[in-house]
Parts: C-alpha cells; structure tokens; sequence
C-alpha cells in the first residue's frame, strides 16, 4: 500500500468534511452568493450557450476536420511572417467580436491545427477586446478618450502579448513546428474557396446572431441590428446550399431542417432563438447520418462541446458566487471593489485589472458597469485598465484556456493580461489628469 497516496486522500476526505461542517449556511451574504452563481449560470445557459457557443463548436470542429494543417502553418504557426501571422490573427478578431468564452472553441480549434502559440493567443486575446462596437459606444458613453485609449491599447495588447508569449516558450514552439512538419500533408478534398465560403457563413451566423442592441434607435448600429435575423437566415441558407453541393449531405434532409424551422420562426417572432436552436440541431442529426467527413465534424464539435463547456458552466458559477451580477452583490461586496479603483495608483490600477480578469462580461456589458463606477469614484487610469484585462478575460475563460495549453502557459497569459492593463492605465491616469 502506498502510505503517501493514502495521506492525501484522507486530507481530501478531511478537507471536504471541514468544508461542510463549517459551510456559513443560513448567513445572508452566504446564502445570497448561492443564489447569485446560480442565477448567473442560469442567464448565461439561456443567453450565451445556444446562440453563442454552439455555433462557435460547429466552426471549432469545422477547423479540425476541414482546415488543411498546412494552411494554418503556413499562415499562423509558429514559423510563419510575424506580420502576417500577428495580422490574420488581429483582424480575425475583430470580425468576430465576440466575448471571452465564445472566442474559446475557436482559439482551441486553430491552436490544435498548428498556429503558433503567439499568433494563437493574439487571436484569443483580440477576439473579445477588440470589439468595434463595444469601442464606439466606450467613447460616446464614457468619452472619447477612453474609447480611443481602449481602441489603441486592445490592437497592440494582441500584438504584444502574442509576440511575448512565442518568445517565452519559443522552444516549445520550435519542436511543435518541428513534429508538424514532419507530418504528412494531406491532400485539399475541395478548392480553399469553397471552404472560405463555407466558414464565412458560419461565422456570418454567429456574429449576427449575437449582434447587441445598441443604446441609440438610430444609426448604422441599430440598422444592423434590426437586419440581424433576416442576415442570419441568408446566411443559413447559403450554409445549407453549400452543403448540399461541395458537401454532399443529402438535399431532402437539408429541406426537412428548413421547413420546421421556418415554421417556427413565424409562429414565436420574438423569440428567434427557438427557431435558430432546432436548425442547429436538425444540423447535427443531417450530417450524422451523411458521409464520413460530415459524422467527423460532428464528433470534432462533440468533443469541443465535452471538453469546454462543463468547464465554463463552473466557471460562471464560481464567478457569480464571488462577485455576483452587474448591480449585484456575490460573497465580495462591491463597496470594496468600488473603493479601491479611486485615483490612478499602482495598487488601484492592479486592483482594477485583477478584478476585471476574474469578472465574467459579457459583451458591451462592461460600459454600464463602468459608468456606474466612474460615478462612484473610479479614476480614470483604473477604468482603462478593467476595459483591457475585463472583457478579453475572465475566470471561465481561464479554465478552459488551462485545458487547451497548459497551466504554466495560461498562468504567463494572464500574468501578461493583467500587468500590462495595469501599466497601460497608469500611464492614461496619468496622461488624463
């Protein structure tokens, strides 16, 4: 018997028994924290999983099984011009704007495919920070100068930290460049147009499904936003023709998903997300009963679905026990957090930074928290600095970014994230005053 092995299962036993035995159940603050992590998970489950990760596991698993492993070396990996690669992977996220969880299958996806871990987490920091919308309505909200500090400070955050993260761990880098290229090729089954095309429109559905609603009833934002359906389903639509002819998934299958569908679109108006969920779900069952390539994407998406969300349903629960919902309270009270950020020292611009990485946001949710704290107090200096770590990070992004490149590179990420938010805000606090 191993004495040592048996130790520390007893410490588990015991650890998990003082747990219990001293759980602060019946206190208000306590109990309230249960509800709030509750909540929370429950208006993320309803809000984000369907509309915004399941597509977001259908494109991850499209990548895999799709993506020729040579186009993404040749593009992203680790070896490839840093203009180039650092460029494709800045601008794609900017197109996708989306936030810190939905970027994850994604970044999973192209990291396994082998992009380099710099081009790689460039893309996942860019995709939740560099977010047009949310940078217009920074500046016509919280100001101009702070819209424009967050616009500038996100771009080279993304460049920074990627070229940082390749330099650290370059010799991880150089034997993963090493082993893929020694790696067969395998040969392109359709034209790279074709599948351009077809991830177009399965991003196409996932930027504008998601699109928000902007706080003015005017303008290109809110024209966009009242388009966003129709744009959805051309966009499905384009989807399934592709599928029928470069794909080879039968048409009456694609027909039997788009006649439910369309039905339930018109019979519950408001409430599109029913009819976007079935058409979702007729998809996997029409290419689990097609040809090999298409039950392959299936279990790529599967096991996307497996790895990460289990991961990120803990995380918004842990998250909302903590720190509650925006106007909210958790187990912090937010007086804390409020008194901490005033004035544009180190401690409150590390403070804000911190605090920001842990917090879950949701998209644009960020600017009525800010403003709410700016009212409060907040300087200026620790406002930037939540806007650049709080959206790209959060505490279910952190797991499942451990799951995927390991604790030690997911710790120097974060590290990363979180000081040079901090940093970046002490310069504007000081800059601004």
């Amino acid at each position: 018997m191993d004495w040592r092995l048996e130790w520390k299962k007893a410490a588990a036993v015991a650890g998990g028994f003082l747990a219990f035995y001293y759980l602060p159940a019946g206190n208000a603050r306590f109990d309230n924290s249960i509800l709030e992590g509750l909540q929370l998970a429950r208006w993320y489950a309803r809000e984000h999983v369907l509309l915004c990760l399941i597509p977001a596991f259908f494109i991850a698993g499209a990548i895999a099984v799709f993506v020729n492993s040579a186009s993404v070396m040749r593009y992203l990996g680790p070896k490839a011009n840093k203009l180039l690669a650092y460029g494709v992977a800045s601008i794609s996220g900017t197109v996708l704007a989306v936030c810190s969880c939905t970027v994850l299958p994604l970044f999973a996806g192209i990291y396994r495919m082998g992009a380099g871990l710099g081009p790689a987490t460039a893309f996942l920091y860019s995709g939740p920070a560099i977010n047009i919308l949310a940078i217009v309505l920074t500046a016509r909200v919280l100001g101009w100068q702070l819209g424009l500090a967050r616009a500038v400070g996100a771009i080279l955050f993304s460049i920074v930290i990627g070229l940082a993260m390749h330099f650290l761990f370059r010799q991880d880098e150089d034997q993963k460049a090493a082993a893929l290229a020694a790696m067969p090729v395998p040969e392109a089954v359709r034209p790279l147009w074709q599948n351009g095309a077809f991830f177009a429109s399965m991003v196409a559905i996932l930027v504008f499904a998601n699109w928000g609603q902007p706080r003015e009833a005017g303008g290109v934002w809110h024209a966009i936003y009242q388009s966003k359906w129709p744009v959805t389903a051309l966009s499905a639509f384009l989807l399934a023709a592709m599928l029928g002819g470069w794909f080879r998934v039968a048409w009456w299958k694609l027909a039997a998903i788009a006649a439910p569908v369309a039905a339930l679109a018109v019979m519950l108006p408001q409430n599109p997300g029913v009819a976007f969920t079935a058409g979702f779900l007729g998809l996997a069952a029409a290419i689990n009963s097609s040809g090999k390539e298409m039950r392959e994407w299936l279990s790529s998406t599967w096991d996307f679905a497996k790895q990460i969300l289990p991961l990120l349903l803990f995380g918004v629960l842990v998250a909302g026990m903590l720190l509650g919902r925006p106007g909210q309270e958790g187990l912090i009270p937010s007086g804390w957090v409020a008194g901490s950020v005033g004035g544009n020292s180190w401690q409150a611009n590390l403070f804000a930074s911190v605090a920001g990485a842990f917090m879950y946001f949701a998209t644009l949710t960020e600017i009525p928290i800010l403003q709410g704290l700016l009212g409060s107090g907040m300087g200026q200096g620790p406002a930037l600095a939540l806007l650049l770590a709080g959206p790209a990070l959060s505490l279910p992004n952190m797991l499942v970014i451990r799951s995927v490149m390991g604790t030690k590179k997911t710790v120097v990420f974060v590290g990363l994230v979180i000081v040079l938010a901090a940093l970046t805000g002490m310069l504007f606090g000081a800059l601004v005053s």
